[in-house]
């Protein structure tokens, strides 16, 4: 599990390729203190496996599913990324819950300035799932916390402050180039639970054989 608060910008150093699958070298410094094999550091958003690293850089598999499925298949040598190892036990929670599982890619349709802010249209390349959007409710765009300000039925927006743009590869990015999007873990975890309601019998005995949203709100959930 991951907060979306990003630790340090990377360095693509190098991508072997085969087919879908792939391998890439990352340079890296403060994320390496207490590396181990196995660890889990996600990045531009998308949860990877370390296989290999020493003093300067971490190397990660990138199977085919995550290879279609993000935009990790665009990186090219020498590109920054966002970088976040994995939420240790007792640590401080500065974002939201974020898995590093990438929903849909999208594209960065707008940017400009609003006094100190700089304000994005993102457009999801699958609007089906645009209900997991809401106005001032937490999204994750290539692995960083952020806050919606506006949606309607294609896109949406986030403002960015200047500390935010200047520590993450959201500097970079400018209308037309893609980015990974991961929509609230708990809006789709209550419209999956939602979705077999009445489908089956209710253990607890609740009223109606499922869950409704008259129990989430009895139960503090809305």
């Amino acid at each position: 599990m991951f907060t979306g608060i990003i630790e340090e910008i990377g360095r693509l150093r190098r991508i072997a390729k085969q087919g879908q699958a792939m391998i890439l070298t990352i340079e890296a410094s403060n994320i390496l203190e207490d590396v181990r094999l196995g660890d889990s550091i996600a990045v531009n958003g998308v949860c990877l496996t370390v296989i290999a690293f020493d003093g300067s850089s971490f190397t990660a598999d990138v199977m085919p599913e995550t290879y279609r499925k993000t935009t990790l298949k665009l990186l090219q040598p020498g590109i920054r990324v966002n970088l976040e190892r994995a939420m240790s036990a007792g640590g401080r929670f500065g974002g939201h819950i974020v898995q590093g599982h990438v929903d849909t890619p999208g594209r960065i349709v707008s940017r400009h300035p609003e006094e100190n802010a700089v304000v994005f249209r993102v457009e999801p390349d699958d609007s089906s799932n645009m209900k997991y959007v809401i106005p001032h409710g937490s999204i994750t765009i290539d692995g960083i916390s952020l806050t919606v300000v506006m949606v309607d039925e294609r896109a949406f927006t986030i403002s960015i402050i200047p500390h935010t743009l200047a520590q993450t590869v959201l500097y970079d990015k400018q209308p037309g180039d893609k980015v990974n999007i991961e929509y609230d873990l708990l809006g789709k975890y209550i419209d999956r639970l939602l979705s077999f309601r009445g489908r089956e019998e209710d253990p607890a005995g609740i009223s109606g054989g499922g869950l409704t949203m008259e129990f989430l709100a009895k139960n503090g959930f809305m």
